[in-house]
């Protein structure tokens, strides 16, 4: 009995995301700044079509590769944003969530042992699902004093014969980094010479700040058909609960991705599916989006500035929610800080090695959440770091 579990799943670690927010939910008078969920409901427009979905008695299973509806919206919200246009009928494929459409993706290429490389920090599902899938990550750490970005030259060292695919999320969980144009084009170039499929996380493409712009990865230059687009719906609409994501790319992977699909989801919710029609193609849920946009813009300034000025160094994060300050000024690791701040202070953030090795001496500190919020959670910490710094 002592084996019952395979080697592959018991190698893998418990998400420290969940860890700290289950404790967190037993305790009174917690703020949270670990969950990286937005704090709006659903814009009304999105509910809206939504519940209109199940008046209508659309409660049965759609197609495996979800509504056609849907996928026409996908397809011509990415061409109108990004100038990159997939098929609707062959290459997108709706998923339940980002999550199911990275493990078809990577489920779908990989082979025992082949490699795929992973900049760090990143969100805590990429090693972990690569490892579910029978790979192998290799990971490159990225660091404070370059911005958090990963370099071409960094990725070309990191390439063995082994190496099938380079995995990239950006703007990034948890630093808040986004690549510039020029950056990107570095990693195309080896990603071709290299022969180097490309899986690119875009959920966060529409939380971007200041004069940062974000590049889909596959609008490069000779990048359309390596690359498996990701995208979805929890945090630029704040539906995280809807479970909608999906994924674009070249026909022959999306047909052998929905192939997993087919066995193992069979579809995405199909009132969801509708709601996000409404997301991608209403303007009204477009003004929801700019709003949002706005009022976390505001909330990014307030949570920077206030870290920075207690003495915790902080990254400025150009896209996504997330900070990531550097703790060392409190004497201790990123653990002992964040279970002590929680049982002190009552202020929930996450380990920074949660998201691997290179998020050593930080924690990811999620402003998702209301201003007032985050001006009592800067006060609790400013009295912590001057009680232990």
């Amino acid at each position: 009995m002592q084996h019952r579990i395979s080697k592959r799943v018991a190698s893998v670690p418990p998400s420290g995301i969940r860890k700290f927010f289950d404790i967190a939910a037993t305790m009174d008078d917690v703020i949270s700044l670990g969950i990286g969920e937005p704090d709006f409901v659903t814009p009304d427009v999105i509910l809206q079509a939504g519940i209109a979905s199940l008046q209508r008695g659309e409660t049965r299973y759609t197609s495996n590769s979800g509504t056609i509806d849907l996928r026409r919206a996908i397809s011509q919200k990415l061409e109108a944003l990004y100038g990159v246009h997939y098929d609707p009928e062959h290459e997108i494929l709706v998923t339940v969530g980002v999550s199911e459409a990275l493990y078809l993706a990577l489920t779908a290429l990989l082979n025992p042992g082949d490699e795929v490389i992973v900049p760090e920090p990143c969100f805590v599902a990429y090693t972990a699902e690569v490892v579910f899938a029978g790979g192998s990550p290799v990971t490159i750490a990225t660091q404070f004093a370059n911005d958090f970005q990963v370099t071409g030259a960094e990725i070309e060292a990191a390439i063995t014969p082994a190496s099938k695919a380079l995995l990239i999320g950006y703007p990034n969980n948890p630093t808040g980094a986004v690549l510039s144009r020029q950056r990107l084009e570095e990693i195309a170039q080896v990603a071709e010479k290299h022969d180097l499929i490309v899986l690119s996380d875009e959920i966060y493409d529409r939380l971007v700040y200041g004069e940062h712009r974000h590049v889909c990865f596959a609008s490069l230059p000779g990048m359309r058909e390596r690359t498996i687009h990701l995208g979805g719906f929890s945090k630029d609409y704040a539906m995280t609960g809807w479970r909608i994501g999906y994924a674009c790319g070249p026909r022959d992977v999306l047909e052998a991705m929905r192939k997993v699909h087919q066995y193992t989801i069979m579809s995405a919710p199909t009132m969801g599916q509708a709601a996000a029609v409404a997301a991608m193609l209403d303007p009204q849920a477009e003004d929801a989006v700019q709003a949002m946009i706005a009022s976390y813009d505001q909330r990014r300034r307030l949570m920077v500035d206030g870290l920075n000025s207690i003495g915790l160094t902080t990254f400025e994060p150009q896209g996504a929610f997330y900070a990531f300050p550097n703790v060392q000024i409190s004497g201790m690791d990123e653990d002992t800080f964040a279970w002590t701040l929680l049982e002190e202070e009552k202020v929930a953030v996450v380990p920074g090695t949660a998201f691997g090795a290179a998020g050593q001496s930080h924690v990811r500190a999620c402003y998702a959440t209301a201003y007032s919020q985050i001006e009592e959670a800067l006060a609790r910490m400013q009295r912590f770091v001057r009680r232990h710094g």
